[in-house]
């Protein structure tokens, strides 16, 4: 089979498609054949071996897919045929992959192939991130940082889903339509994003900022919060870690949270196909629908770690085998 490999790490320049053995599905694996994946930051992270697992090249690359069971275990609940979405470690970008059955969910007729490819990375993380860290309700006011990226349309979906007005905040008008499509009631432009979002807010500020962004936007993050408000801390693409004065959240009445829904879905059984089930009346209702910027065969995979990479994409990048 045809396969997304990195040979080196130096970057999305050293990926290559080369031809593999397919895998042999392992003890409860799922065999799928994979008709679309979907590119995240962390991929890219990977060709550089900048990532918090760091394989020896080479490897196949690529975490999240959908596509159609070949073959599946007893017991599990899946069987050949099916139409489904899943999440590995490696080798998604791969006409065939083999993935632990526990991170393999059913996709909805509904549903196509590309979209459901860029579902289970984003979208558990949006439900991990506003419904258990978030603890959203309806009727919350919640900033999104890069909204017009993939967590942050994904966000911004599931929040509106959920009852509450969202503010997108982006760094061109362009992102504003892109945040505005996904369905942010407002949007404010990275320069003044806090006091446009007190004004948007009356004064009173938000109550929830979803920040998957990181660098120095996070102490206007902060001074954004209404009482009582949270910053929920989703990931760091601007690069910077930033740090927190915790006078702040004292003076405040506020909370920084982390979200790391990854490891604590992977170490909990079960839990990923309860957050499934919270997301399939939004699915089906198109209520949840990923935004595709561009969609590439597997043979211009460089070229889409690139685009994401050189911050070029708004929601998110497929390739289909």
């Amino acid at each position: 089979m045809r396969s997304v490999q990195v040979v080196r790490l130096d970057g999305p320049a050293a990926v290559e498609v080369r031809d593999v053995a397919e895998p042999a599905a392992g003890d409860g694996q799922v065999l799928i054949d994979v008709r679309a994946a979907g590119v995240n930051f962390p991929d890219v992270l990977l060709t550089r071996g900048l990532y918090q697992y760091k394989p020896d090249p080479p490897f196949g690359l690529g975490s999240e897919l959908a596509g159609v069971v070949r073959e599946a275990p007893a017991g599990s609940g899946l069987a050949a045929g099916d139409r489904v979405a899943g999440f590995s470690t490696y080798g998604a970008f791969s006409e065939v992959a083999a993935v632990p059955a526990d991170r393999v969910v059913p996709l909805p007729d509904e549903v196509s192939f590309a979209a459901g490819a860029c579902l289970p990375m984003n979208y558990l993380t949006a439900h991990f991130t506003l419904a258990v860290r978030g603890r959203l309700r309806e009727g919350d006011d919640v900033l999104v940082h890069g909204a017009a990226g993939g967590v942050g349309t994904a966000v911004t979906q599931l929040a509106r889903a959920m009852g509450a007005r969202v503010i997108g905040v982006v760094s061109s008008e362009a992102k504003a339509e892109v945040a505005k499509a996904a369905g942010a009631h407002d949007t404010v432009l990275v320069d003044g994003f806090k006091d446009a979002a007190r004004e948007l807010t009356g004064g009173r500020g938000v109550d929830v900022v979803v920040d998957p962004v990181g660098g120095d936007r996070f102490t206007d993050s902060l001074r954004s919060l209404a009482p009582f408000g949270r910053v929920l801390v989703v990931g760091f693409t601007a690069g910077e870690i930033p740090t927190v004065k915790v006078n702040r959240l004292l003076l405040g009445n506020t909370e920084v949270v982390g979200v790391a829904w990854g490891g604590y879905a992977l170490a909990h059984e079960g839990y990923i196909h309860g957050q499934w089930a919270d997301l399939l009346p939004h699915l089906r209702s198109g209520a949840l629908d990923p935004v595709i910027s561009q969609t590439f065969p597997l043979d211009r995979a460089a070229e889409a770690l690139a685009l994401i990479d050189e911050r070029r994409v708004t929601g998110k990048v497929v390739l289909q085998p």
